[in-house]
């Protein structure tokens, strides 16, 4: 009798330091855009949930907001988010940096990862940008850091080793079921991901201090009947006065921008027509106000 085929499947948290690639590995995982990046840290607020389907396994990705010694009761409260997801995983993926090799914050995750009994695979990341006679010392050190059941040099950004990395995680998984249909890339509702992708172009597009103080709300999200068309009302919140003419722009320039971009990422997820409006609006502090952080889903 012909042994049936195994089967594995696991889920897999992506953690690390802020800005060191992690949802630009998950999108390139995946193998589609869900979650959204920048240049700029702390883009990530929630946990993203993404499917992958190999052939013989099935790998359900948790990405989490950059773990770092928070400040603040947003950065706090992102930071719990990261933290709560390695108590509900089969395998962690650390993420580090290759040009930024003395990070505090991978000392922070390192002693996380220390006080559970999860297996882990170190992750370099952006090693197009370094000489491989730093990185040999680098893994040399990381090494004798952490008994890592295995150590990817990779660059999420070029796709270099994702394929080695995707090898080594299934390695890694037990035997198990299909937890999501085939089709299935995420378990999150359209509407978050288009006000993601709003909150994105802001990160992009604005000036350093502005992103922070963002959030954005989906007010509406609707098919219009007997069109290939779905209209899209969303509010961009500030959280002081100052920042909503930047937002805005001179003759609403700013907002047309943000507003252009974010439809062009949101017309392919959906795969059709989006009329998106935006407003803007001031909630005066909101990121050192539980009650709104609340309100805004983090």
């Amino acid at each position: 009798m012909k042994k049936k085929a195994q089967h594995k499947s696991g889920f897999v948290a992506i953690v690390g330091a802020p800005n060191v690639g992690k949802s630009t590995l998950l999108n390139q995982l995946l193998g589609q855009k869900i979650a959204i990046t920048s240049e700029k840290p702390q883009t990530t607020r929630h946990r993203i949930l993404g499917v992958a389907h190999l052939p013989g396994a099935q790998l359900i990705f948790l990405d989490t907001p950059g773990i770092h010694r928070a400040r603040g009761p947003l950065n706090v409260r992102m930071v719990e988010v990261a933290l709560k997801v390695l108590g509900d995983v089969d395998l962690v993926v650390f993420i580090t940096d290759a040009t930024y090799p003395d990070n505090p914050s991978d000392e922070i995750i390192l002693d996380s990862l220390k006080k559970r009994n999860l297996p882990v695979i170190l992750a370099i990341n952006k090693v197009d940008l370094v000489n491989k006679e730093t990185l040999l010392p680098l893994i040399e050190q990381w090494h004798e850091a952490y008994p890592f059941r295995a150590i990817v040099p990779i660059s999420a950004l070029e796709r270099i080793q994702i394929d080695d990395l995707l090898s080594e995680m299934v390695a890694v998984l037990p035997e198990g079921p299909q937890y999501y249909p085939e089709d299935s890339v995420t378990d999150l509702p359209e509407r978050f991901i288009a006000a993601e992708m709003i909150r994105e172009k802001v990160f992009r597009l604005t000036g350093q201090e502005i992103p922070y103080g963002v959030a954005v709300t989906v007010e509406s999200f609707k098919d219009r009947p007997g069109k290939n068309l779905i209209d899209i009302q969303a509010t961009i919140h500030v959280e002081r006065e100052s920042q909503k003419p930047i937002i805005i722009g001179k003759s609403g320039r700013m907002l047309k921008r943000i507003g252009e971009q974010a439809r062009q990422d949101i017309e392919l997820m959906v795969g059709c027509k989006v009329f998106l409006k935006l407003w803007v609006r001031v909630q005066k502090n909101w990121t050192r106000d539980e009650k709104a952080i609340r309100r805004f889903g983090y």
